[in-house]
């Protein structure tokens, strides 16, 4: 398959699927591939018998999408813009789990969005001192806990782009994932933070280019920050907000959600406070607190067991949730955690430290994206 025209009818697809048509997610499962669509677009119900009649006629005429899907790929070539495939393997294998992930994402930086360990940090867009202070103490934390993380946001005033610029000072790669395409930005007053993040991590969007910073869009975007992370975080909320709609998709996605509480009646810690009240969030008062509940603690151990030269064992003691992790990679090797998790109906918290002791057993590796390998 030519990548080009995969690329071009996928952007085509994205372009259509604009209108939120049922199924267009699910044909494209099915068939494994945009051009696929395209070559089936007169016989859908063969594929989808439930398809919906509005979905059969969008696909009768997509000459229009086409010629759209064509002037982008232009504009994306000549500016460095990535245009990322839901088959193409830098396209965030979370975000692919989720039942609405995006067809098509659009990518400018040099982060792998497939790295081990991701997290969202979310929030009101009126940050206080208090939570200005909290994430900077937060990142600073969490850099010597466990330094490789790529932290994610949507560059929005308050708690996001506190979250951005505390995570490049602290050292590590931050993302944002806009309302709009990558020919602009929106709020212009945070371009060069979005410039210092594409050496430094990404800006992205399933929105092409031309696409205006709607209100909707920012709904829609707050399943991208939650479908490509580990664990979402949320610093300060009033009762009702997008960090709120954000950690509502995390939880539904199968995600971790945390949050920091604040003081009683103070309106942008009100969110919070609630979301811990109704178990919808795990209380959290510093970095340790979240990386002992993800056991992302065990990374400095294991860079020492590392280091000392710890050699697999011959015949290591598996328990059963170990034997059962050996046996699923056994049929089908190299598989993120999250992956993992499904095939085994194991948690992800506990998958993780299963997975942190059978690679220090020497039984699993773990290579670049988080992917995990049986040693055989």
């Amino acid at each position: 398959m030519d990548n080009s025209q995969e690329i071009i009818n996928t952007i085509a697809l994205t372009r259509i699927n604009y209108f939120s048509l049922a199924g267009m997610l699910e044909l494209y499962r099915r068939l494994g591939s945009a051009t696929a669509v395209m070559d089936h677009r007169d016989d859908i119900r063969d594929v989808l018998p439930d398809a919906t009649q509005r979905l059969i006629d969008a696909l009768k005429d997509v000459s229009e999408p086409l010629r759209r899907a064509e002037a982008e790929l232009e504009y994306d070539e000549a500016h460095g813009i990535t245009p990322l495939t839901m088959n193409d393997t830098r396209y965030p294998s979370r975000l692919r789990e989720c039942d609405d992930a995006p067809l098509m994402l659009f990518y400018k930086g040099t982060a792998d969005l497939n790295r081990a360990r991701v997290l969202s940090i979310v929030g009101t867009r009126h940050c206080t001192s208090y939570g200005q202070d909290l994430i900077r103490r937060f990142c600073d934390d969490l850099r010597q806990i466990c330094p490789d993380v790529l932290i994610i946001s949507g560059l929005a005033y308050g708690v996001d782009i506190c979250a951005h610029r505390n995570a490049l000072r602290s050292g590590f790669d931050t993302a944002a994932v806009l309302a709009h395409g990558l020919d602009t930005i929106y709020p212009s007053s945070h371009r060069d933070t979005a410039r210092e993040m594409l050496t430094r991590g990404g800006l992205i969007t399933e929105f092409l280019t031309g696409t205006n910073a709607d209100k909707v869009n920012f709904v829609r975007r707050n399943r991208i920050v939650a479908g490509m992370a580990d664990a979402t975080l949320l610093v300060e909320s009033a009762s009702h907000g997008g960090g709120l709609i954000t950690t509502g998709i995390a939880q539904s996605y199968g995600r971790d959600v945390f949050a920091f509480p604040g003081a009683v009646g103070m309106t942008y810690s009100e969110g919070c406070n609630n979301l811990i009240r109704d178990n919808g969030a795990a209380l959290i008062t510093c970095a340790a607190d979240l990386a002992a509940a993800m056991t992302w603690d065990n990374d400095s151990a294991l860079r020492d067991a590392r280091q000392q030269g710890i050699e697999r064992q011959l015949f290591p003691e598996l328990t059963d949730d170990e034997q059962l992790i050996v046996s699923t990679l056994a049929k089908t090797n190299d598989m993120q955690i999250n992956m993992l998790a499904v095939r085994t109906g194991i948690p992800v918290q506990r998958m993780s430290a299963l997975l942190f002791s059978l690679e220090m057993k020497g039984v699993v590796k773990m290579y670049a994206g988080g992917t995990y390998h049986l040693l055989q």
